[in-house]
């Protein structure tokens, strides 16, 4: 306490440091660093209509209403009408409308000589709105989401904690200022701090800080280095949550354990491999079993043991079809042994394509660790996004190109990034985001549901004389519409039991057998099958079975042709992993009429991907480039970098040593590179393939 102010503070203990505790966090975001603010982009989403005509889209169109009386009554104060563009109306007028207006004025209407006092008292719609997103009920919680966006809150300036909490420093730094340091400067930082600690606070600190160091340390070492404590963990990617897990696991320093870990390497340049096998082997060391899914080849080479599934994929394999050492791989005559001997290859040398001569420009891009890049590129391209991990690859085209672009192309709302241009936006008609997420969230959404042909099967069994006798019209045969489904199950052909305590457990329908069709329905027969039957196909065999009817087999040979003929079209969407679903989403537009000037983003799509499945992704993507569309792929995989007709290389580092391009240009360009990390791989890559 100061005797002068009679200013106090509580005494510290550990949960003052914390944004979980009411003892810390800031009471103004609760603890999260970010409210929910105004979006005036979402608000006003064009300034040249009046807000007779709806320039304000909360408030739509006018109406006789006491909201727009009031607005009025402000523009008699700030001198606007009701019929005054929105871009046209005075500075003071616009902030008494978002803000509020509380005041007392006389107004006199000049034709008729008259005055008369108005009282104003307006909330103002900025914070009506938060205040119905914080308060409101669900459904108008759900209105007020449309026009809101997380800002940065005032009180903390995003660090989370109350004032006081901040002001307690240690070699100058606060505890959020500390948490958001990239891991790399942490590690240095808590060195230096221990070296210039005296020596009685060496002797309380120095085992905390030890601890802190080795923790740091594990961080690095599964190569998270360009991250922050204060990173929050819904913007981590798969990847990068499973390595953090894994560093715990390594700091625990537990013995006899059974590790299970599936994909690590997603998300990892190559130079960051080597860490995390160090990681591994380190766990192994222990005295751990450590078992690795994985497609990596550099994972596979410091394999104790390797169990290669097979021949193919779904009905085709569930089969060991080699196991033993890496050496013993390879001298067996496997798919994945093919491909590791070189007698199977992903890429091929080829020429890059000269493209359009059109081109797209983004320019001076700061959003997270972007130090104002100028993206330039050429459409009608197989575009490759490089950079170590960290790099800033997500940030320049998933979070400002994607949403820059899908904003006045398609009317998507998702604000990017802080750029400062955009050019050659009327090269383009759309742009699609091919991802990994599920084709749907829950099972009834299947395959041939996701790519539109089940409509076509159910228009070819309504046409059938077995159905127009009986009247039958395509909602028969969707297992979403009464009438056709079987009632008992409603169309899922699956009934789920609640267990209370345990999980729930699925069993086939007792009335239809899981076959997701009434009696009735199911005696309506195409070549002697019923729909159910057809839905349990392979998309092998719906190809034979629907070889005369184009308009069905165009899509299935699609599918087929990226690899997928081995899943049937009624599979249920949570069964399929992110590459069949990412694989399925291609198909579809591959499927299409390609209007040749679509830009298709692709994030990482090898994830989860066998040397074979990667040849047949390119193969497809390919495809889309050949029709005139220009395809965007943020990758690792060096079997993609090396198909790119233009790579653009972002680094030199990850976090804050990253955000530049430091190289673009072809394959054998880049390669050449002196700055480029990626290149150095790739030289060494390509010098592979030449062997």
């Amino acid at each position: 306490m100061c005797p002068t102010t009679g200013l106090s503070y509580p005494e510290p203990e550990p949960n003052s440091f914390s944004f979980n505790s009411p003892k810390g966090a800031c009471p103004h975001c609760d603890g999260l660093g970010s409210v929910r603010e105004l979006s005036l982009n979402k608000v006003v989403l064009n300034p040249r209509l009046s807000l007779r005509d709806g320039a304000l889209a909360p408030l739509g169109t006018y109406k006789a209403s006491w909201i727009f009386q009031q607005l009025e009554h402000i523009g008699w104060r700030y001198g606007y009408t009701l019929e005054t563009p929105w871009k046209d109306i005075p500075e003071e007028g616009r902030n008494a409308i978002m803000h509020g207006c509380n005041e007392d004025f006389t107004h006199t209407q000049k034709a008729a000589g008259i005055s008369r006092k108005i009282s104003i008292k307006y909330e103002g719609l900025k914070p009506f709105i938060e205040a119905q997103g914080r308060e409101g009920s669900k459904s108008i919680q759900r209105w007020a989401d449309e026009y809101l966006d997380d800002g940065i809150c005032s009180h903390c300036e995003g660090g989370r904690l109350k004032p006081e909490s901040l002001m307690f420093r240690i070699s100058g730094k606060s505890i959020a200022e500390v948490a958001g340091i990239p891991l790399y400067e942490l590690a240095a930082w808590l060195e230096g701090v221990h070296q210039s600690l005296p020596p009685a606070q060496q002797r309380i600190g120095g085992e905390i800080l030890k601890e802190l160091s080795t923790r740091v340390g594990f961080l690095n070492d599964v190569g998270l280095s360009y991250l922050s404590l204060s990173r929050s963990a819904r913007t981590l990617s798969g990847g990068e949550a499973q390595r953090i897990r894994l560093a715990t696991q390594i700091g625990s320093q537990l013995v006899n354990v059974l590790y299970i870990l599936d994909e690590p390497s997603i998300g990892l340049h190559p130079r960051d491999n080597d860490r995390l096998i160090r990681s591994l082997e380190r766990l192994r060391d222990l005295g751990n079993s450590v078992v690795v899914v994985e497609h990596d080849e550099e994972l596979m080479r410091h394999a104790d043991h390797i169990v290669d599934m097979g021949p193919r994929a779904g009905i085709h394999g569930g089969r060991v079809v080699a196991e033993g050492t890496y050496a013993e791989l390879i001298a067996s005559n496997s798919l994945t042994a093919q491909y590791l001997r070189g007698d199977l290859r992903v890429s091929e040398p080829r020429e890059p394509r000269a493209g359009n001569g059109k081109l797209m420009r983004l320019l001076g891009a700061t959003g997270r660790n972007l130090q104002g890049v100028d993206l330039e590129l050429p459409l009608g391209k197989l575009l490759v996004v490089t950079g170590v991990s960290g790099s800033g690859k997500s940030t320049l085209i998933n979070k400002t190109l994607h949403p820059a672009i899908a904003g006045p192309l398609q009317g998507l709302l998702d604000k990017p990034e802080p750029f400062e241009k955009l050019e050659g936006l009327e090269h383009l008609d759309k742009i699609i985001a091919v991802d990994q997420n599920p084709i749907g969230r829950n099972p009834r959404s299947n395959p041939s549901t996701y790519t539109g042909v089940f409509n076509e099967i159910r228009k070819l069994f309504s046409e059938l004389p077995e159905a127009k006798i009986r009247g039958y019209a395509p909602g028969r045969f969707s297992f979403n519409v009464k009438g056709g489904r079987c009632e008992t199950c409603e169309g899922g052909g699956m009934r789920v039991i609640e267990m209370n305590f345990l999980p729930d457990v699925h069993v086939p329908c007792e009335t239809c057998q899981g076959r997701r069709f009434n009696r009735e329905t199911l005696e309506v027969r195409y070549k002697g099958h019923s729909i159910s039957d057809v839905l349990n196909m392979s998309i092998e065999e719906a190809m034979k079975f629907f070889e005369a009817v184009p308009r069905i087999y165009r899509v299935l040979l699609t599918l087929n042709s990226i690899g997928l003929g081995y899943i049937t079209l009624g599979q249920s969407a949570t069964t399929l992993s992110g590459g069949e679903a990412q694989r399925i989403k291609l198909a579809t537009e591959l499927s299409k009429r390609s209007t040749g000037q679509t830009l298709y983003l692709l994030d990482e799509p090898t994830t989860g991907l066998h040397f074979d499945d990667v040849k047949v992704l390119m193969d497809g993507l390919h495809r889309l480039v050949d029709q005139g569309n220009t395809v965007l792929v943020i990758e690792h995989n060096l079997d993609v970098i090396h198909q790119a007709d233009h790579i653009v290389d972002l680094g030199p580092d990850g976090g804050a040593g990253g955000g530049l391009i430091v190289a673009t240009g072809t394959p054998s360009e880049v390669a050449a590179s002196p700055e480029s990390i990626t290149g150095r791989y790739l030289a060494e890559y390509i010098n592979r393939l030449k062997r």
